[in-house]
């Protein structure tokens, strides 16, 4: 079990170090920089009523904060600290660059602050089932004894799990492909690219420009480049990654697996990776049946976590262990209901078209309750995958009708209800809409394929209204 390497500690006393962004990465970056010593001016786009709250409660400790410009770089800036969220054409980012500052973002801060001897970070991206597999993970090295959290986008934040008293052996870090963007330095124990499909586009610029992103997280890998046997794309970027000399790539399948590969075996996972004479021999690590829900996205992420697992030294045991004491968080392919034989499963979590995909894959038949922001999404090629499998679809959200166009085009047998409204009571009208089309042994699912801030303030709170309706409905006894 490896240590990751610690960069060299900087001096902080007297850097004039500007902090991009108020916010949940924002503040406790200019904190633990003011208490370093820097001196931080924190610029900030919005001056609405929270953010003054804010800026006061920073300006009383000491820090500067300028509010409602965003734009200019303030005199004399060293070095810039941004908040994920700021895209790379922001033009203070375009003035930084013209005056040669350098710029980082809070996963890049943290990963500079860790101390001599610091835990080594096995890390996770992708654009689908990050926090699920970080979490895996996470109860994976807790099943082997090990002292970990999961950070990142998720559970603890980077900056206290790398500057707070608690010592860890090893950190579970989920990063997403704006915070890799930021860290041109973090170099970690091993690395995970959970597949590759179009999102964020409008902040990256283009699909080439987001894979590159994603596939920072193979750069200096120590022991192990996880990826996607099924998902050229993820291979192709350990291929350009730069790692340390003896660095493998590692591959999961949900197939049967080759050399160097992590798989499934007659509803066994297996690993051919990290056992000996790999060309003849397995080790067995755990049933599908300890994965829950063992839909097949999700077994692929338990592969993934197995993986870096193993790559960190941790016995077969502690991956059945962790695997089964592991439970996926709200609106994740999760059951509510079952009432007079219709499952009701919401995976409001899958806020794109290739969540939706995975989703969708893994029930028979199903009435899909679908829409939203569709960020610039198109779905001929979702519903062409899924069509097979659609009982009906209930349709919701500003941009459903380019699903429901879809549906038309490749789907034309597939009965449809477009809800047109958006109050508070049009998911219980959805969920009654797709009870009416669903038969007994049919799934009726919410995999929305779009982002929810059209009816709902996020993902969670349309996954709530969802459950909720359920729930009145078996109550009442009316499915």
């Amino acid at each position: 079990m490896g240590i990751g390497k610690v960069t060299e500690q900087l001096d902080w006393n007297g850097k004039k170090v500007t902090v991009a962004g108020l916010g949940v990465s924002g503040i406790p970056a200019a904190r633990v920089l003011h208490g370093r010593g820097a001196l931080v001016t924190v610029v900030n786009d919005g001056d609405d009523e929270r953010s003054r709250a804010q800026a006061a409660e920073l300006e009383a400790e000491g820090i500067t904060v300028r509010l409602g410009d965003g734009a200019t770089l303030p005199s004399g800036t060293e070095l810039i600290v941004t908040t994920p969220g700021w895209r790379p054409d922001k033009p203070l980012f375009t003035a930084a660059a013209e005056a040669g500052v350098e710029i980082w973002g809070d996963v890049e801060l943290a990963w500079r602050l860790r101390r001599p001897g610091a835990a080594p970070w096995l890390a996770v991206t992708g654009t689908n089932g990050k926090t699920t597999t970080v979490r895996m993970l996470a109860s994976i090295l807790e099943a082997a004894g090990l002292r970990t959290a999961a950070v990142g986008n998720i559970g603890v934040s980077l900056l206290d799990a790398v500057l707070g008293e608690q010592q860890y052996d090893v950190l579970a870090v989920e990063l997403s492909s704006y915070q890799l963007h930021w860290a041109p330095s973090v170099r970690v124990h091993s690395g995970a690219v959970l597949n590759l499909a179009p999102d964020h586009l409008d902040w990256h610029g283009s699909m080439e420009a987001y894979a590159a992103d994603k596939g920072r997280i193979y750069e200096g890998n120590q022991v192990a480049c996880v990826y996607n046997v099924a998902d050229k794309a993820t291979e192709d970027l350990v291929r350009e990654a730069d790692v340390e000399e003896g660095c493998r790539a590692i591959g999961f399948t949900l197939g049967t697996p080759g050399p160097s590969e992590l798989g499934v075996v007659e509803g066994i996972l297996v690993d051919r990776a990290f056992v000996e004479n790999r060309q003849k021999n397995a080790q067995e690590l755990a049933e599908v049946s300890d994965v829950q829900p063992p839909a097949p996205h999700n077994i692929a992420n338990a592969l993934a976590a197995a993986a870096l697992a193993r790559a960190f030294g941790v016995d077969a045991k502690a991956v059945r262990d962790g695997l089964k004491a592991f439970r996926p968080d709200p609106h994740r392919i999760e059951l509510v209901e079952e009432v007079q034989g219709i499952a009701y499963v919401d995976d409001s979590k899958a806020t794109n078209t290739h969540a939706a995909e995975a989703s969708l894959a893994a029930y028979d038949p199903i009435v899909w309750i679908a829409g939203g922001l569709a960020k610039g999404a198109t779905f001929d090629e979702l519903v062409q995958k899924s069509a097979k499998r659609l009982r009906g679809a209930v349709l919701i959200g500003a941009d459903r009708a380019l699903i429901r166009e879809a549906l038309a085009r490749h789907a034309p047998e597939v009965p449809v209800v477009d809800l047109d409204r958006t109050d508070t009571g049009a998911m219980s009208e959805a969920v009654r809409e797709a009870t009416r089309l669903a038969h007994a042994g049919d799934t009726v699912l919410l995999a929305p394929a779009c982002a929810s801030m059209d009816m709902f303030t996020n993902y969670n709170k349309r996954g709530e209204a969802f459950a909720d309706a359920v729930r009145a409905l078996a109550a009442t006894g009316d499915a």
